[in-house]
């Protein structure tokens, strides 16, 4: 079947919507006609820095209706409304275990850029093209394994959810799965994009005493507070581990790292009081740690946590709910663009203007 889709040539390269091929579903995947895509860093990261074969379609945080399902799917049937989200293999330990987003073979499935058989199921003419997180979602349509589609309500507004398949479900999974805060706890976040004013909105629901957001735009901080931060710093301008300290009367709880700047990391670590931990989420670079000054001697705890250490089919539909209640208000970090601009959300993400851009598709 003829779909469009954004393409991307080779590293670096704008996206070009061009006229290419999708395959019929096999054994276990679906058909999903796209209705609309998040924008995430890590499309970027993958464009700029070929974390995929090139050439390849993009995007990740894909919503849509289902139109057609392959032999032997069980949980989703033609004319659902989903959500896709990242591949998994659904048979290691850490699948089985209820820790998808660190499958043994995450890495391969999410970039090496064929499908779980090792097979195409997008081309342009006689030329394949590598496939994103087993989904795909710059397109007008996207193949993906049933084991990454998540149902959803169709009393929700289809374009607005996307993001919950990747960014909006990393900040918030993070606190509610991993972190895990007492109730009349602190917590700092680092970085008020997407994944940080998600971990935000999270803390609020969990009962965190203090909620400090931590930026240099003093747009991103207004809108944090108004998302639930009950204080908020900016970095340019003020001593953030002093302030930190002050308002926790000895340091944070808990933090989390959105940044992926070493400088953060380690104001993160020094921020924490003693017992602390610090959950790292951001694409960060080589960092040099003194591990007995800022982890060993107080006894804090720093990790890494990829997609919120979120079960998709379980943890997505639960922030549905939450939204339709009002206590999850995630439209609020969203901006709607046209699939012919699709480069200019990139550039507006880039340069701070949207927070969160979502690609109309159909």
């Amino acid at each position: 079947m003829k779909i469009k889709a954004a393409v991307t040539h080779a590293k670096g390269e704008e996206f070009k919507i061009e006229e290419i091929e999708i395959a019929e579903p096999k054994a276990t995947e679906v058909l999903i006609k796209v209705v609309a895509s998040g924008v995430c860093h890590t499309d970027a990261v993958a464009r700029d820095l070929g974390l995929s074969p090139f050439p390849a379609v993009l995007g990740h945080e894909g919503s849509g209706i289902v139109e057609k399902v392959g032999e032997g799917v069980k949980t989703i049937e033609p004319g659902d409304h989903v959500v896709l989200s990242y591949a998994s293999c659904g048979h290691c330990e850490n699948c089985l275990t209820g820790h998808p987003s660190v499958c043994v073979d995450f890495n391969e499935l999410n970039f090496g850029g064929t499908m779980d058989d090792g097979s195409h199921r997008l081309h342009k003419q006689q030329q394949k093209l590598s496939t994103f997180f087993g989904q795909s979602s710059f397109g007008t349509y996207a193949i993906a394994n049933e084991r990454n589609v998540v149902k959803v309500d169709k009393d929700v507004d289809l374009t607005l959810l996307g993001p919950l398949g990747c960014g909006i479900q990393t900040g918030s999974g993070t606190v509610l799965n991993k972190l895990k805060p007492e109730f009349g706890s602190s917590i700092a976040v680092y970085g008020t994009g997407a994944v940080g004013l998600s971990a935000i909105m999270a803390a609020k629901l969990i009962g965190c005493e203090h909620i400090i957001a931590i930026d240099i735009h003093e747009s991103r901080l207004e809108l944090a507070k108004e998302l639930g931060a009950t204080h908020t710093f900016n970095s340019k301008k003020v001593d953030v581990l002093k302030e930190i300290k002050e308002v926790t009367k000895g340091g944070s709880h808990y933090g989390i790292e959105t940044t992926g700047v070493p400088a953060v990391v380690h104001q993160g670590l020094q921020a924490l009081r003693p017992l602390g931990q610090l959950a790292v989420v951001g694409v960060t670079p080589e960092v040099n740690i003194n591990v007995h000054e800022e982890i060993m001697a107080e006894g804090k705890m720093m990790v890494g946590v990829i997609e919120g250490d979120a079960v998709p089919q379980l943890f997505i539909p639960k922030l549905v709910d939450y939204y339709k209640r009002g206590l999850f208000p995630f439209d609020k970090l969203v901006k709607l663009y046209d699939f012919s601009d699709i480069n200019q959300a990139f550039e507006d993400s880039k340069a701070g203007q949207t927070i969160k851009p979502i690609v109309k598709i159909s």
